[in-house]
């Protein structure tokens, strides 16, 4: 079985213990993310499903509804951009945190052991369990700084 039909039986599993009823529209939209390379908007989203499904009856608000179900039940993530929204992606990566180019929007994933340990630390120190974390750092990409 591969990873992704595993995430697609937690979320059966998940509508069913909520009592809800299983739709085709949330399965594809979980889909698109978890096999996504890059974090992405719910209009991207929609513009995929659209363009590798002409035939597809799925409106971008059955989109926003299904990405607000699967990040409610913890199936994705997003990171919120204000004004300008919100990006998604699966929650079944590994752990990472994110830099944030607030000039074009870019979202670079990185992995900093020493980040993560000095975390548990400052727990341990504050006698504090860390059940999850989210790390956004906000700047300008090398991009966007070479174009000043």
């Amino acid at each position: 079985m591969t990873e992704s039909s595993e995430v697609i039986d937690e979320l059966k599993k998940i509508v069913k213990q909520k009592g809800l009823k299983y739709t085709e529209q949330r399965e594809v939209v979980l889909n698109v993310l978890l096999h996504a390379e890059d974090h992405l908007t719910a209009e991207e989203i929609y513009n995929l499903i659209k363009s590798e499904n002409p035939d597809s009856n799925i409106g971008i608000a059955t989109v926003y509804r299904a990405l607000s179900f699967l990040e409610e039940v913890n199936l994705i993530a997003s990171i919120n951009f204000g004004v300008d929204g919100k990006k998604y992606e699966s929650n079944k990566k590994e752990h990472h945190d994110h830099l944030i180019c607030t000039s074009c929007g870019k979202i670079i994933e990185f992995v900093d052991n020493e980040i993560e340990k000095r975390q548990e630390k400052i727990a341990k120190k504050n006698k504090f369990k860390i059940t999850s974390h989210s790390m956004q750092l906000y700047g300008i990409c090398p991009d966007c700084q070479n174009k000043k």
